[in-house]
């Protein structure tokens, strides 16, 4: 039979070389590879030949493929072989382990693989009850060699390692056998593990000291055995890992500080401290909080500070990372609980080490942190600690550095660059990361800021006046708005925008947790001033400026008459252009300027009414003027002035008095929107179309101006309704709703009933608003569709902008704040559809809660919306449609607070289509 089985060998050593030559022809190899797969299915010498190929004087790729017909033989011809064959084949593969490969440091690592899945294959089929001694028989395998032999043989010990670890992962990760057999091997293992376990720590202990006296054959094999130790850490029981005092868990602390060994130990202590399960089980991890470890882990971390990317180092710094938060995990899981865990001793040790990751110039690395910091925090025992009180503060001064957006992939102007070519593919890929790290860096400063307010507040005082007082540097990147001004990656714009962060976050916190006297009242007045005071016509700066107007008003209650000043900052600013009489179209730097000063005096009436309601007299002379120029402000920007001074009037606490003012202060917007030629145009499709300009063909952008007017017209009457039933409400105190004329009776149950002094002005142009909604949804009919423009054709279609917010696509990084903006005709179009047809419905669906038994006792309401609102449905596009159902949606919600007399005046009719269209 020796015969055959040598010619054999022969045909299928030339075949496997065929295979793996390069210069092969592919139909050759195609053969060869037919060849191969027909003998391991059909040929009764796959044993012999196999183990004639594996022989370790072949060549590796037929050493390789030796190994692979072995492995088939196992996997679908051992249920079938004659029981002396099995012994046969078991005997010469440990034979194999024994004496069939070459030195750890020569043998190649896929004939060591491949010989390991032969073996796993055999104990998966026969251990235990075929196979008892097999883990006696791979701890021999281990000391092969030691004595009565020239050579160590520690390829021995590293086989050993993979088989024990491909073991771990077949049964217990990938699960690859049937169930049985599956619960029969690890039932065996979990029996087996203290001596597992045992054997796996001699031999990381012995290989490693024999590494320190650098014997390279020593760390493949101390490598090795951590790599099986990671695939038993994640499933064994807990008692395993910390048992003898949490020996285990010193070793790798040990194995830190060992540049070869070092990520793999990390590896082992991150699954190990991560481990869940009962809190008393736990419980023993703290003593890595003892002196010897926490020395280690502390060396390690700090070594962490100004490390180098080469080799694996950089990755080794993010699994100590990970390491140090999972044990900040358990900390936090252990002390104050059940566990009766105090706080360890060397917490100021830990606490350290943590910091040097957060301040190491990967921005990455500092990201990982966040969670940690945070629970740590937040947490009821821990926050309390005079180490974490201190630590709050470090971070706090910590954050106004990693809060600066520097580091991206492309530049080289920061350590973190470097750092950021390893993580990141582009810029655009960065700053995504970095607005996410930043948003949670909010999340974290607030409760530091909880545990050291008065700390936090003189941080960022100190990085405001900081700012106010360093000279503007605009970089290297020229703006486009002219010479002088910063772009957006300016420095000076990168630092007030961190600062203007900070402040935000710290003094959103202050104001919650400090009592009224215990307010930096003082300085916080001294910051406004100097905020005041500050003077810039660089957009970008200014609108940080005035962020951080917003931020210390509150500070102005206490001494109400600087006001004016805070007034004669603002008023300008709503104005703000950086070329006067210019036609050009505005950056977007001068528009979030512009819109900034709008909204920060909305947010000064909404949240201090009282307050701000002496100024109300100047405040309305001053939004006359800028009113008088048609063209003066943005649509958006007029609707924010108008909704402050609707929410200063609620104030009044007068119906009559309340009710004149709306009337004279929606006056225009009521003029036009009840004109002849506004009610023709809002009734009519064609000549709605008409007079937005669908029906022009734009070649000259200038030839669109005058419907670019009209358009403005229509949304600026629209805005004016919607900020007026959004904003105009009654007292919320009962006795001054009855004493100015609010409550006009009382329900069944008790209730009072209300008036709002806005329902007569606005039920006046009800009528108009729902022809203005029938004839939108009227546009999508084909005979509307066909008075399209081929300039407008897509003038309905979902906005590029609205596409890259629900693909989640990344706005690109470029510098575009300080470009003009231009937006093509259809484009304007486009957004003018898409708001409008949005405002409408919010209009209906905040009439319910503003004008509440006035809205829904109107005649024939139900016919009236079956009529607008939801007509012609099945035209409107899906994305029409999902804003239209999460509006409308507030009707029927709100009549679930109204009377059940109301609520049968709107027939069922309507609520059953809502429900409809919304399921």
């Amino acid at each position: 039979m020796a015969d055959p089985v040598a010619a054999m060998c022969e045909q299928l050593i030339k075949a496997v070389n065929v295979m793996m030559d390069a210069e092969s022809n592919q139909r050759y190899r195609l053969e060869a590879l037919k060849f191969c797969e027909e003998f391991k299915e059909k040929c009764p010498f796959c044993v012999p030949c196999g183990l004639q190929l594996s022989d370790k004087s072949q060549a590796a790729v037929v050493r390789h493929f030796g190994l692979q017909i072995l492995e088939h033989v196992i996997k679908f011809q051992w249920n079938s072989m004659p029981q002396q064959d099995k012994v046969h084949l078991k005997n010469c593969t440990m034979e194999l382990l024994k004496n069939g490969t070459y030195p750890i440091l020569e043998e190649e690592s896929h004939i060591k693989d491949a010989l390991s899945r032969i073996v796993v294959e055999m104990i998966k089929r026969e251990w235990p009850q075929h196979w008892p001694d097999m883990l006696k028989e791979m701890e021999t395998l281990t000391s092969f060699g030691v004595v009565g032999f020239e050579h160590c043989h520690d390829t021995q010990t590293e086989l050993v390692m993979l088989i024990l670890l491909r073991l771990a992962e077949d049964v217990i990760t990938f699960q690859t056998l049937p169930m049985q057999r599956r619960r029969d091997i690890q039932q065996t293992l979990t029996q087996n593990m203290d001596g597992i376990f045992t054997f796996l720590l001699t031999i990381l202990q012995q290989h490693v000291d024999e590494y320190r006296r650098l014997a390279k054959a020593h760390c493949r094999v101390g490598i090795a055995t951590l790599n099986t130790l990671a695939g038993y850490i994640d499933w064994v029981a807990l008692i395993h890992i910390t048992n003898e005092n949490c020996h285990l868990l010193e070793i790798l602390c040990l194995l830190l500080s060992e540049p070869e060994l070092q990520l793999e130990a990390a590896e082992c202590l991150l699954i190990a401290i991560s481990r869940k399960g009962k809190l008393e089980d736990r419980k023993p991890l703290m003593l890595l909080f003892d002196d010897v470890a926490m020395h280690y882990i502390l060396s390690a971390a700090q070594s962490a500070d100004g490390t180098s990317i080469t080799g694996d180092q950089y990755t080794f710094l993010k699994r100590l990372c990970q390491v140090l938060c999972a044990l900040g995990s358990q900390l936090c899981a252990l002390v104050g609980s059940i566990a009766e865990v105090e706080v360890p001793g060397n917490l100021n040790k830990y606490m350290e080490a943590f910091l040097a990751f957060t301040t190491h110039p990967s921005q990455f690395l500092r990201s990982s942190t966040l969670t940690t910091w945070g629970n740590v925090f937040r947490h009821e025992v821990l926050s309390k600690d005079p180490v974490i009180v201190q630590m709050a503060i470090k971070y706090l001064k910590a954050t106004t550095t990693n809060l600066v957006k520097t580091g991206f992939p492309s530049k080289n102007d920061s350590p973190a660059c470097e750092y950021a070519r390893v993580d990141f593919d582009s810029d655009e890929d960065f700053n995504a990361f970095f607005n996410s790290f930043r948003a949670q860096q909010g999340e974290v400063i607030r409760p530091a800021c909880k545990i050291a307010p008065l700390e936090a507040f003189q941080v960022a005082g100190e990085w405001l006046q900081y700012q106010i007082n360093t000279p503007l540097d605009t970089g290297n990147c020229m703006s486009k708005s002219g010479e002088g001004f910063c772009s957006v990656l300016s420095p000076s714009v990168v630092q007030w925008d961190a600062m203007t962060f900070f402040t935000e976050s710290v003094m959103g916190q202050l104001f919650k947790i400090l009592d009224k006297e215990k307010l930096p009242v003082d300085q916080g007045m001294e910051l406004l001033q100097a905020v005041v005071n500050y003077e810039t016509r660089d957009p970008l700066i200014l609108s940080c400026v005035l962020s951080n107007l917003s931020t210390l008003f509150p500070f102005i209650l206490h001494q109400p008459q600087f006001l004016p000043k805070v007034f004669y900052k603002l008023f300008p600013s709503i104005t703000f252009e950086i070329v006067e009489e210019s036609k050009a179209p505005r950056t977007r730097a001068v528009k979030n300027v512009r819109r900034h000063a709008c909204s920060s005096i909305t947010k000064m009436c909404r949240d201090y009414p009282d307050f701000m309601m002496p100024c109300f007299d100047m405040l309305y002379m001053q939004v006359k003027k800028l009113f008088a120029n048609e063209l003066l402000l943005t649509q958006m920007e007029k609707s924010a002035l108008m909704e402050a001074l609707v929410l200063l009037s609620n104030q009044f606490k007068d119906y009559s008095k309340q009710k004149a003012f709306l009337e004279e202060h929606m006056a225009s917007v009521t003029a036009r929107w009840l004109s002849g030629e506004m009610r023709s145009v809002l009734w009519d499709p064609a000549s709605f179309l008409a007079f937005v300009g669908t029906d022009q063909v734009i070649n000259e952008p200038g030839s669109e101006d005058q419907m670019g007017i009209n358009r403005s017209r229509i949304s600026f009457c629209v805005y004016t309704i919607l900020g007026v039933v959004k904003r105009a409400r009654w007292p919320t105190d009962l006795e001054e709703a009855k004493a100015g004329g609010f409550v006009v009776g009382y329900t069944s149950a008790g209730l009072p009933i209300y008036r709002n002094p806005c329902t007569e002005p606005l039920l006046a142009l009800l009528p108009n608003l729902l022809a203005l909604i029938r004839t939108h949804n009227s546009l999508y009919l084909p005979e509307n569709q066909a008075r399209l423009s081929e300039t407008f054709k897509r003038a309905y279609d979902v906005m590029d902008v609205e596409k890259n917010l629900i693909l989640a696509i990344p706005q690109p990084v470029l510098d575009v704040y300080d470009s003009p903006v231009y937006k093509s005709s259809l484009e304007r179009m486009q957004g003018f559809f898409c708001t409008l047809y949005d405002n409408c419905y919010h209009v209906l669906g905040n009439a319910g809660p503003a004008l509440q038994q006035d809205f829904y006792t109107i005649e024939g309401l139900a016919e009236k919306l079956l009529g607008s609102a939801l007509i012609h449905l099945e035209h409107v596009p899906d994305h029409r449609l999902r804003p239209l159902l999460h509006i409308l949606c507030k009707i029927q919600v709100t009549q679930e607070m109204l009377e059940e007399r109301l609520v049968r005046l709107v027939t069922r009719e309507v609520l059953d289509l809502l429900s409809e269209l919304h399921a």
